[in-house]
């Protein structure tokens, strides 16, 4: 199946536009078992807070869905299955003076379109210490922040949005650059950022999954249409990562108000096609939900025990 179209008028496919992750996800959920759909996080409007001073003047942080690496927990690395393990519960920091081993294999990911083989698509701190050095921002704040991936949305309310917040009035943060991976982790990072607005600080999110992002309703959105776990721009192409993580430091400056979505000019690749496979129940056999059954219900015991530890 091609990208470019064979309308008479130069129509797309239908297909390229926007993958449809929360239909997919209900869908999904629904037919490996799980009846009771799941509510996303959805507000009509949102906080918005203009920077208090120029960007070139202004302390920047990131906040991450990713996880530090840990050799005690199985698999991380490129093309890892799913692992309930990697996964953590706890709002955790790092010095953004030091290298990071940062991974994803404890997320939903995109494992069919992209191979998790550079974290430069999901952990910017590499651009964002370019963009000091150029004096595209003022300071990267001392630390960067990990936000725990979780379904409830209480939790990251009422506990993980505070304490992220807490850590950035402590140091001083003006801005925060905040980058989702999976489906879930999007709804976190919007949760997040409305905190943060909410108590004063900038925000944009970089992500992928523009339904979940916008229906949560955020500050500022910069539009990656790239599969999830891509948000920070493409693998191995530092030109791609730099241009992604200057289009949202330009909605920092420039967004009018809030709700306000920029869309990256970049495309994945010229065949669209990638858009139909995650999460997309009629191209799954009957043996293959089982199997997936099967193996989600594995990893939430994993979880289960991770957490009670």
């Amino acid at each position: 199946m091609s990208g470019p179209s064979d309308d008479p008028l130069g129509f797309a496919p239908d297909y390229d536009s926007p993958v449809p992750y929360m239909q997919r996800t209900r869908d999904y959920y629904a037919a490996i078992g799980y009846t009771t759909p799941y509510r996303w996080a959805h507000y009509v409007d949102a906080p918005f807070q203009p920077l208090k001073k120029p960007l070139a003047q202004s302390r920047v942080t990131i906040v991450t869905t990713a996880a530090q690496y840990d050799p005690t927990k199985g698999d991380q690395g490129p093309g890892a299955a799913y692992n309930g393990s990697a996964k953590f519960y706890q709002v955790y920091d790092g010095d953004t003076s030091k290298d990071h081993d940062l991974r994803i294999s404890h997320i939903g990911y995109d494992r069919k379109h992209t191979t998790a083989t550079d974290s430069g698509t999901w952990f910017p701190l590499p651009q964002l210490l370019k963009a000091k050095a150029a004096g595209r921002i003022g300071e990267v704040a001392p630390r960067f922040f990990g936000a725990p991936t979780n379904r409830s949305h209480r939790v990251t309310i009422d506990v993980d949005a505070p304490d992220i917040l807490a850590r950035c009035l402590a140091d001083k943060v003006d801005a925060a650059v905040i980058v989702p991976n999976c489906p879930v982790c999007h709804q976190t990072s919007a949760l997040v950022a409305r905190h943060l607005e909410a108590n004063g600080i900038a925000t944009v999110v970089m992500g992928c999954a523009k339904d979940i992002v916008e229906y949560a309703a955020v500050p500022r959105f910069l539009f990656s249409d790239f599969p999830l776990g891509n948000s920070a721009g493409k693998p191995h192409d530092l030109e791609s990562q730099a241009l992604t993580l200057e289009l949202a430091l330009r909605l920092l400056e420039s967004a009018p108000g809030a709700r306000t979505t920029m869309q990256s000019p970049l495309r994945w690749s010229e065949d669209a096609s990638w858009k139909l496979d995650y999460n997309n129940i009629s191209q799954m056999s009957p043996e293959e939900l089982a199997r997936r059954r099967a193996e989600f219900d594995k990893q939430k015991e994993i979880a289960r025990g991770n957490r009670a530890a």
